[in-house]
């Protein structure tokens, strides 16, 4: 039971972190494209390089807790970060006939996320690595 709350205290916190963030980057850019979901492709891309940095620390820092685990890689990313969002955001683009947002939104969200993820292990080895 002890692990849930774990959980659900990183989720309260990335979930917000997801919710302000959107709302902020969303706010300042809708005047130039106001088709495009960048909040959360922006929340996607953090997420992504932050959970892949994470878990090189966690590897290499063996004495963190396993409840601190839960609470920053399945709580806090796994709020913070959102497939389920992307996903609907992308359908309604396609179902508005925005045929160039839907690419665009897919290609950057999977493309951009993917780099992340390498970019947050290659400089968390770096950065983290003990041998």
């Amino acid at each position: 039971m002890d692990n849930l709350l774990y959980v659900g205290i990183g989720g309260f916190f990335g979930a917000n972190a997801r919710y302000l963030m959107t709302l902020w980057l969303d706010g300042a850019v809708r005047d130039y494209w106001p088709a495009f979901p960048y909040g959360t492709l922006l929340v996607n891309v953090l997420g992504s390089f932050g959970l892949a940095l994470a878990g090189v620390w966690f590897a290499e820092r063996g004495g963190l807790s396993p409840q601190f685990r839960l609470l920053v890689g399945v709580g806090f990313f796994g709020a913070f970060t959102t497939f389920s969002t992307f996903a609907s955001q992308s359908l309604s683009l396609l179902e508005n006939s925005n045929l160039a947002a839907f690419l665009l939104n897919i290609l950057l969200n999977n493309g951009i996320c993917i780099l992340s993820v390498a970019l947050g292990l290659a400089l968390g080895q770096r950065w983290f690595a003990t041998s």
